[in-house]
């Protein structure tokens, strides 16, 4: 599928433009991107144009922000998951994002509220380097005043409805 775009935030008229078949279509495409557009168009009872126009249509509105695999972290060789939580100085969420961004294995960065500031989910080879990951990078981020680190011990790869 050769659709490109996607210009960020959803506002609330982008999402109440969802009918019944665009959230099939949604659906489809959570459980497999790779899914072809005469192969959507059948399975939603839709012509392939209007398939077409639909995802693409949602690629523009930012509803639809890519097509991605789901990896099996152990299998790729990243067999140590955790999540990490981060207490951060006061108004550097940007600074410490963009530092964030940049290291290995960090697959999702939260800003979030409550005990702690940032939630971190990260894949790393073994326990070794996600020791190295958490004290010898994270930690070194100079507006990062405090971690925690959970250990995920079996994940469930949860597609979560439209």
């Amino acid at each position: 599928m050769s659709i490109s775009g996607g210009s960020g935030a959803v506002s609330t008229e982008q999402t109440s433009r969802l009918d019944r078949v665009d959230r099939s279509i949604l659906r489809l495409l959570q459980q497999d991107g790779r899914a072809s557009i005469r192969s959507v168009a059948e399975r939603v009872h839709v012509s392939r144009a209007n398939a077409y126009a639909r995802i693409a249509r949602m690629v523009e509105d930012g509803i639809i922000r890519g097509f991605t695999a789901r990896i099996d972290h152990e299998r790729a060789g990243q067999g140590a998951s955790a999540y990490i939580t981060l207490k951060i100085v006061q108004n550097s969420w940007r600074t410490v994002r963009e530092q964030l961004l940049a290291l290995p294995g960090v697959a999702h960065i939260a800003l979030v509220g409550g005990e702690f500031d940032v939630l971190l989910l990260v894949h790393t080879a073994d326990n070794h380097a996600l020791r190295e990951l958490v004290l010898g990078q994270i930690q070194g981020i100079p507006q990062v005043l405090a971690t925690q680190t959970l250990l995920v011990f079996e994940e469930t790869d949860q597609v979560p409805p439209v």
